[in-house]
């Protein structure tokens, strides 16, 4: 079963695929966000090439647990898209995954602008990997 990963960010959002075992996660792509239904055709694009069966999206919590504003938007986002896919979504905890991202990708010596382009879908593929050895 492959598993689809997302970060999702106000302006951005970050994919990542599992492979088939659903052992390992990879980045795919991201997306700029334009609106809600244009995303969401975007994300179902994504859930068609892969033959996605499960989502998981991060949820940003506050370093005490709690959740924020931007959580709303999250879960509110995460029920759409189950609405609209008919795919079970798991909310997953986000804390720390941005930061790990930009460690992993300083250490590969990747040019600044190009961090900007993938810290999302590394972003994403740490979400899903934590989901992931969660599971086993």
């Amino acid at each position: 079963m492959r598993i689809l990963g997302i970060d999702l960010g106000d302006k951005t959002i970050g994919l990542a695929v599992s492979d088939p075992t659903g052992l390992f996660s990879q980045p795919v792509k991201t997306l700029n966000r334009i609106g809600i239904k244009k995303d969401i055709e975007a994300v179902k694009e994504v859930i068609t090439e892969y033959q996605i069966e499960k989502i998981v999206i991060g949820l940003p919590r506050n370093m005490n647990g709690s959740l924020g504003p931007q959580s709303e938007k999250i879960m509110q986002f995460a029920n759409s898209l189950k609405e609209v896919t008919g795919l079970e979504v798991v909310l997953w905890d986000e804390r720390l995954t941005t930061v790990a991202a930009e460690k992993v990708l300083l250490e590969a010596d990747l040019s600044r602008k190009k961090r900007k382009r993938v810290i999302d879908s590394v972003a994403a593929s740490i979400i899903l990997q934590g989901y992931l050895e969660s599971q086993r």
